[in-house]
């Protein structure tokens, strides 16, 4: 964890001299150019939830092959089929997602989780990078994947957008 004497230090990511180790996963929202930068830079894992393989892609415009993701989930209502075709053909991993009753942002979180156990990858944070705008549902529903996030890892879950950060706060026992 991003600890200094059990604290938190939730954008220590974003520190040139960071020494974190954390997976990076992009949603469908706008990106900042340098956040995006630093967080591609030193992730151990990249995945996007659907419709942020729209925004990796085009944030990347004519440098995408020197960006792709290791996967990209979801039920696939957003990502544009030609961005999807590119990702295919770069040998990105594409995993269909149909269930309707999570979030893509949820269901790729618990993917990530689940490659991160079974390839034993030490990893001190999940970064998402986007879910903090947009229409308010949208907000929520980011915030809800943070307690389903309590659930599926002790790994803290900190989502960054532009100048916002969330991270869900745990009871700490005395």
């Amino acid at each position: 964890m991003a600890a200094t004497n059990d604290t938190l230090v939730p954008l220590e990511c974003l520190l040139p001299a960071g020494k974190l180790k954390y997976c990076l996963l992009i949603l469908n929202q706008p990106m900042d150019g340098d956040q995006f930068q630093r967080l591609w830079s030193k992730a151990v894992v990249r995945a996007c939830a659907d419709g942020g393989a729209n925004r990796l892609y085009e944030h990347t415009e004519g440098r995408q092959e020197r960006y792709l993701p290791h996967f990209i989930s979801g039920d696939f209502d957003s990502i544009k089929p030609e961005v999807k075709e590119f990702y295919k053909v770069k040998k990105c991993e594409i995993i269909d997602t149909p269930d309707q009753d999570l979030t893509d942002f949820t269901k790729c979180l618990q993917i990530l989780l689940q490659k991160v156990k079974d390839q034993g990858l030490e990893v001190d944070n999940v970064v998402v990078l986007g879910g903090l705008g947009g229409r308010l549902d949208q907000i929520m529903a980011s915030v809800e994947t943070l307690f389903h996030a309590t659930k599926l890892t002790k790994l803290p879950v900190i989502i960054i957008q532009e100048t916002s950060l969330a991270y869900l706060l745990q009871p700490v026992s005395i």
